[in-house]
């Protein structure tokens, strides 16, 4: 299994609307272009495990041939990897844990959206989808969050559902991305990795971000 570093702003997989377009997947072939001869499942080309919202950086394992991305899989599936982020906040609040425990479905009215599960009669689309994210204060603002759950945009929309939308996530409700954001970066979040069962992704360097808001420099 490699870990790779995905920046933020760069797509795991080329954008619905330019299929040749930059990404990482892109990147990936072209130093390994033995990858493409592969026929790996719909959703996994180039043996990319896992995804990654384009505005996230950090770690991304990629499995190095079918065996390894099947084995991979099973680990995902059975929730027996603890995957580690670290986010930037929008607003603080008085508390420094917090252990969010609501489900999530997609948005009935709006495409590409997630809602909580706050009743019964919680409009949604499809089903309910069972996650828990650990949430923990590292410093002013930043927050480290670890989930064995993978639902889409769960640490967004379970940070913004207890009041700590992340900084920059219009979607819900962090407001607009700063002016002096880095490049790539919509909203603050990185990947740092995760592990379970005898693997690991390899460390993959900090954000500007969040080494400043930890080392205070």
């Amino acid at each position: 299994m490699r870990t790779l570093s995905k920046p933020a702003g760069l797509p795991v997989f080329p954008p619905h609307d330019d299929a040749g377009g930059d990404c990482l997947l892109a990147r990936l072939l072209a130093e390994e272009p033995c990858r493409a001869d592969v026929t790996w499942p719909v959703g996994f080309e180039g043996g990319v495990a896992h995804r990654l919202d384009t505005s996230t950086s950090g770690a991304l394992a990629v499995a190095d041939d079918l065996a390894e991305l099947v084995a991979l899989r099973d680990l995902f599936t059975r929730k027996a990897l603890l995957k580690t982020y670290v986010l930037r906040s929008a607003r603080e609040v008085p508390w420094n844990d917090n252990l969010v425990e609501v489900a999530l479905a997609h948005d009935r009215r709006r495409k590409g959206r997630m809602v909580v599960q706050r009743g019964a009669s919680t409009p949604h689309r499809g089903r309910w989808l069972p996650a828990r994210t650990a949430l923990t204060r590292i410093g002013e603002g930043l927050w480290r969050a670890e989930m064995r759950t993978g639902v889409m945009h769960q640490i967004r929309i379970h940070c913004a559902f207890v009041g700590l939308p992340l900084l920059g996530d219009r979607v819900y409700g962090g407001g607009k991305t700063p002016t002096d954001a880095p490049e790539g970066v919509t909203f603050f979040l990185h990947h740092v990795g995760f592990q379970g069962e005898g693997v690991a992704t390899s460390p993959v360097p900090s954000p500007s971000w969040a080494s400043t808001m930890l080392t205070g420099a």
